[in-house]
């Protein structure tokens, strides 16, 4: 019997407000870690070199925010989220001044893992807040306003970066953070409440060991294959039997862990597995369009760093207006399952028109096919995030919303790497007779292209747009089979209170039953 709607009440508390207000204050700070690099990575590749390496200054940061993700959820649920919260917005302001002080790639990559480890807290736990304190139906307005807040940096990130790296330097990309993070951190020590109750600490070293060595050898595996070293290559297959490895022996230590950091029971709820599967490959989508459409309008267009991430406009109004649309349709039907169905239908829409562009193709057209893009990808991360909250019990919220930003960073991680090797090996066989000889492509830059004798240079960028086309196919293929997947996922109405779980409202549904017809409590299931 499904449960009656009842209308949402508004958020009226000064204190509650207060706290939405730091988490998007901290959802601000990650979102702009991830996305202000991507418009700048052609100019420091030109200065740093090491075209091969560019994909590992995003692949980096998502990376270790991945692996990391499942401890924070559980970090918080164990010790509260306000020190958990502080302490991953440190390590991310010290990853940030490494990354600026970077002289090589290597630095830089290995700075950007550092700051990675932080924010793979910053999202997981401030959306894990919002659980704590509005229930299931006020959820779906305010994790929309949380996608617009993602929006919004999505667009500033790249504009910012691009007009930094324009006028000042690259290096203030990442000391840009720095007042930011200080305002975070002080708006959190205001609106949090540290836990008051102690709870017993029990934390799973080894699950956390072996979901980060099976998902870092998964994602080594998929960018250095084909690029690096061939697919079959000892070191390739060595990676994948590794990856599988771990992750084999996480699933047996998770099974008999006392506190897993990622509980199995998660996988039988429906809800849990269709969210994060598409949020897999929604991510993957996301995580490669903004990377490498960039790329295209600097390399390929050859339009300046802050003119391309003006023209990612487009793109981020479409994600900003639908995640909005569809946390205001949550908070007023209390339903969601259509959300996700009509999303990635856009979204396959979107990249595919992406796949088809061409040196020539009219400003406004490929404006049109972003915003179809962004529209796509929205309502997903709001659906996603709320669907499961109210599907799960209270004390997993944690871990299930970090396991929800596990997958989809895991998508955005091998997206990056996917796509990143089948740009590579496609732009290396494309420019193999074009170049000079000993020319190289490391340090290519639109500097560089300019440079170039006009006939070489009008066959560099063929070659180059030419490269991106299987990139969104490929990113197309994902969005179809994350259509496929939003038809299994079932309804349930949200939740319009915080006192009782799911499985409460369901009991006390089944007593009433069973009091009116005189039945034992449990015979109406």
């Amino acid at each position: 019997m499904s449960a009656a709607v009842e209308p949402a009440s508004e958020l009226q508390d000064p204190s509650t407000k207060l706290v939405i207000g730091a988490v998007a204050v901290t959802l601000l700070l990650a979102s702009l870690g991830q996305t202000i690099v991507s418009t700048a990575l052609p100019t420091i590749v030109g200065q740093l070199g090491g075209l091969d390496h560019l994909t590992w200054v995003v692949i980096a940061y998502l990376l270790s925010s991945t692996v990391v993700a499942p401890i924070y959820g559980k970090l918080g649920d164990l010790f509260g989220r306000k020190i958990v919260l502080q302490v991953a917005i440190v390590i991310f302001l010290i990853g940030a001044v490494l990354s600026a002080m970077a002289t090589d790639m290597t630095f830089l990559i290995a700075a950007r893992t550092v700051q990675g480890l932080g924010g793979g807290g910053l999202m997981v736990v401030a959306m894990t807040v919002v659980a704590d304190i509005i229930p299931p139906r006020q959820r779906g307005k305010v994790q929309g306003l949380f996608g617009a807040v993602f929006g919004v940096a999505t667009v500033v990130g790249p504009l910012l970066g691009g007009f930094i790296v324009e006028h000042i330097s690259w290096q203030w990309i990442f000391l840009i953070n720095l007042p930011l993070g200080i305002l975070a951190l002080v708006v959190i020590a205001a609106a949090l409440k540290p836990r008051a109750e102690r709870v017993k600490h029990s934390i799973d070293y080894t699950g956390f060991v072996l979901l980060s060595t099976g998902l870092t050898a998964f994602v080594l595996a998929s960018s250095l294959g084909g690029n690096t070293f061939p697919w079959f290559s000892v070191e390739i297959i060595g990676l994948v039997v590794g990856a599988v490895a771990a992750l084999a022996a996480f699933i047996w230590v998770e099974a008999r862990a006392e506190e897993p950091v990622l509980p199995l029971v998660l996988f039988r709820n429906n809800t849990f597995a269709v969210t994060s599967a598409v949020g897999f490959l929604v991510g993957m989508a996301m995580f490669g369009s903004i990377t490498f459409l960039p790329m295209y309008l600097q390399l390929a267009k050859g339009i300046s760093p802050t003119d391309s991430a003006l023209q990612l406009v487009p793109m981020m109004v479409g994600l900003i207006g639908a995640s909005m649309l569809s946390g205001f349709a949550m908070t007023r039907t209390g339903r969601y399952r259509m959300l996700p169905i009509g999303a990635t239908f856009i979204l396959i829409i979107g990249l595919v028109l992406l796949a088809t562009m061409q040196l020539d193709t009219p400003s406004w057209m490929v404006a049109i096919y972003m915003f179809l893009v962004g529209a796509g990808i929205g309502p997903v991360n709001s659906v996603s995030v709320t669907a499961t909250q109210n599907a799960v019990d209270r004390q997993m919220v944690g871990a299930a919303t970090a396991g929800n930003t596990l997958f989809r960073q895991i998508g955005g991680s091998i997206g990056v790497s996917v796509f990143g090797a089948i740009f590579s090996s496609g732009l290396a066989s494309r420019l193999g007779d074009i170049m000079p000889a000993g020319s190289g492509t490391g340090a290519f830059s639109a500097q560089a292209v300019a440079k170039l004798p006009d006939p070489v240079r009008g066959l560099v960028l063929e070659a180059f747009a030419s490269a991106l086309h299987p990139v969104f196919f490929t990113a197309a293929g994902a969005a179809v089979l994350a259509f496929g997947l939003s038809f299994l996922l079932e309804e349930r109405p949200l939740a319009s209170s915080l006192r009782k779980e799911p499985e409460a409202e369901i009991a006390a549904e089944e007593h009433a039953t069973a009091a009116a017809v005189g039945a034992p409590i449990g015979a109406t299931r």
